[in-house]
């Protein structure tokens, strides 16, 4: 039994991709996002998908009473399987280029299982949400349904050639308890588990059963509906289901469930009733709409990855630059379709010949995404500076793995009978991510403390500027105690640092280059007597030095104003990594030196021999380049953001102290 080509169906190919292109690639028209709905755009693959695989088998069944798997499977192969390699190999160089090494391997792992046809699963597993902006970044997440349709066409062949051979007569039944079960399945999920509803075949295999039982009653009919007034009015309140729920639907909706019975029902009215005398069909046949849906497999394919790339090298984009996305993968596609898909399609071409081709190729891409995994995303490929990123997170450098090896040019402490205490802000927090590591294991005792947005200075207290009231966790009373508690300790060592200027100025800071400080509330100190903050501050670790304690003053960390580790790893999305080019960010050093000039004038006051100081700005001022403060260098990034030390300007920080507590 001949399968007739029906070219409406080319063109309900062509709504589908083309909702789904301009949903994913988040097209604005006035200010107004037309397709919300875009995503439905899958759905209507599935029905189509559902229709023309039962039509094959049970026109097959019916005429020569058996199926030829291998027939059948061929054609899939012949359809699917090149396009899917030509795109993934297209992509390597990309991922190779633009991804961090986490993002590689994430990358090269939803590439094998999308070999295997079972990414709907990795991605449900790595708890990645459908819709959401990071979902966005992934350039193969659009490979799940090709997982789906792929778990479908090995499951459904088998199961409607069992039905039909000992269970002919309760085939129809058997399809709708199917449809209804997955249906209800889908409603329940929906609402408890969201994530698996919307990746797993069992949810979805109802809006394929949908396609399945048109094919069922066509076959069973001999035709499809012949009522004339039916067959105009249903195709266009059809496409109106179609269009509604593109336009009206969107990520907040409870998808899937019931609500996509709107568009599955739609494209069921345009398939049954379509006739080539009506409206509908004759848009959905016309040349435009046809021909996008010959090349809408390759559209699928292209855009995902297109999109992705795109987004992971820039920040901001136009719609201009969307719609040039969009023309991008138009020209792929077309490519793709005359140079892949229909030569690969062509019975001529000997199967064996094709299928060890394309094993090898598999093999290659296979073989190159499990190196990746093998070699943690090949890290060496980066430059040394971006280590500092990958070591820990592209997110969050708050919580370093510090690396093997890290503290073996720090010299080991002479004398482990100490009790040293550090008090501070988070710069001494951060710090402290260092030190704590390295005390823990060279000394007797070791206790920080760390009080965000506070320093160390008795007989003072921290005042909010909104309020004017006095700052509970960071006050006179606080000071007193961390003082009587040092002071109690043999052999106590006292070390003590933040952000002075920031306090005594009450102002973030601007580098005057386009670096600002997030804006905010800010507190600033005032005495808690007769005498200046810097007076009480000298006092009382004098005060301290003559009890016997040592001291040690950190000078205030020099502020950049920008977010060192961001802007670096914008320039390597920008770049990737074959034109990127060393990039040291700085600031002026004579500004950073008039900010701090108060803050100096007050440290360089407090002298004692106990007493002893050292300068973090002389790691990173007037060093890598005359007269500049640098955030990086050629190795190592030396800010976790704009103000913030990085676990490598730490570590030099730790060199310094061990060598004067090494004078002890």
């Amino acid at each position: 039994m001949k399968i007739n080509y029906r070219p409406e169906i080319d063109g309900l190919r062509a709504v589908a991709v083309i909702a789904v292109i301009f949903y994913h690639a988040q097209i604005n028209i006035l200010g107004y996002q037309p397709f919300k709905g875009g995503f439905i755009g899958v759905d209507i693959f599935f029905v189509i998908s559902g229709y023309l695989i039962t039509s094959i088998i049970l026109k097959e069944l019916v005429t020569t009473g058996t199926f030829s798997f291998l027939n059948f499977y061929q054609r899939r192969i012949r359809r699917i399987i090149p396009a899917l390699l030509f795109v993934m190999l297209a992509a390597l160089p990309f991922g190779w280029i633009y991804l961090l090494p986490s993002s590689f391997i994430d990358f090269s792992k939803s590439i094998i299982y999308s070999l295997g046809f079972s990414s709907n699963f990795y991605f449900h597993y790595s708890g990645l949400e459908y819709g959401a902006v990071d979902s966005l970044l992934k350039p193969f997440l659009h490979t799940w349904s090709l997982s789906v349709e792929e778990q479908y066409y090995i499951v459904f062949p088998v199961i409607l050639l069992v039905t039909f051979k000992y269970f002919r007569k309760n085939l129809l039944a058997i399809l709708v308890i199917g449809f209804l079960a997955s249906l209800l399945i889908t409603y329940w999920g929906s609402k408890n588990y969201p994530s698996a509803t919307f990746y797993f075949l069992h949810t979805r295999m109802w809006e394929l059963i949908a396609g399945s039982l048109l094919a069922y009653f066509e076959i069973n009919l001999g035709a499809r509906s012949n009522n004339k007034i039916l067959n105009q009015i249903l195709p266009v309140l059809g496409l109106f289901l179609i269009g509604h729920s593109i336009i009206f639907f969107n990520d907040k909706m409870l998808h899937f469930s019931f609500y996509t019975l709107s568009p599955i029902i739609g494209v069921c009215l345009i398939i049954w009733f379509s006739n080539k005398d009506e409206f509908i069909t004759k848009i959905l046949s016309s040349k435009l709409f046809v021909g996008t849906g010959l090349i809408s497999y390759s559209l699928y394919l292209w855009h995902y990855p297109i999109f992705a790339f795109a987004r992971i090298k820039g920040d901001t984009f136009s719609q201009y630059d969307k719609f040039e996305w969009i023309c991008l993968t138009i020209v792929l596609s077309i490519i793709s379709y005359f140079l892949v898909e229909r030569p690969f399609r062509n019975k001529k071409f000997n199967f064996k010949k094709i299928s060890f081709f394309l094993l090898t190729i598999g093999s290659v891409i296979l073989i190159f995404n499990l190196l990746v995994f093998k070699y943690n995303g090949f890290i060496e490929r980066l430059p040394k500076y971006l280590h500092y990123i990958v070591l820990n997170s592209e997110d969050d450098l708050r919580n370093p793995k510090l690396p093997k090896n890290f503290f073996d040019e720090i010299n080991k402490l002479n004398n482990s009978n100490m009790s040293i205490t550090i008090f501070g802000d988070s710069h001494i927090e951060r710090l402290n991510r260092v030190f704590n590591p390295y005390f823990s294991v060279n000394i007797d005792h070791y206790e920080w403390h760390y009080i965000g947005g506070c320093y160390f200075l008795p007989n003072s207290n921290l005042i909010d500027l909104q309020t004017n009231k006095i700052r509970e966790n960071c006050n006179n009373k606080i000071f007193k105690e961390v003082e009587k508690k040092i002071v109690s300790k043999n052999n106590s060592v006292f070390i003590l640092g933040g952000r002075l200027p920031l306090f005594l100025t009450g102002k973030r800071f601007d580098n005057l280059e386009g670096g600002v400080e997030s804006e905010g509330d800010w507190h600033t100190f005032k005495s808690a007597n007769n005498e200046s903050i810097g007076e009480n501050l000298k006092d009382s670790l004098i005060d301290m030095a003559e009890k016997g304690i040592k001291i040690i003053i950190i000078y205030p960390i020099p502020p950049m104003g920008w977010d060192i580790p961001k802007i670096l790893f914008h320039d390597y999305r920008e770049s990737g990594i074959f034109s990127l080019k060393e990039k040291i960010i700085n600031i002026d050093y004579k500004l950073y030196k008039d900010r701090a000039k108060e803050s100096f004038k007050i440290l360089d006051s407090i002298n004692h021999p106990n007493i002893y100081k050292i300068f973090p700005h002389e790691i990173v001022c007037n060093t890598v380049l005359e007269n500049r403060c640098v955030g990086n260098d050629a190795n190592y990034i030396y800010y976790e953001d704009d103000d913030h030390p990085s676990y490598y300007y730490s570590r030099e920080i730790l060199k310094i102290i061990v060598e004067i507590l090494n004078k002890f």
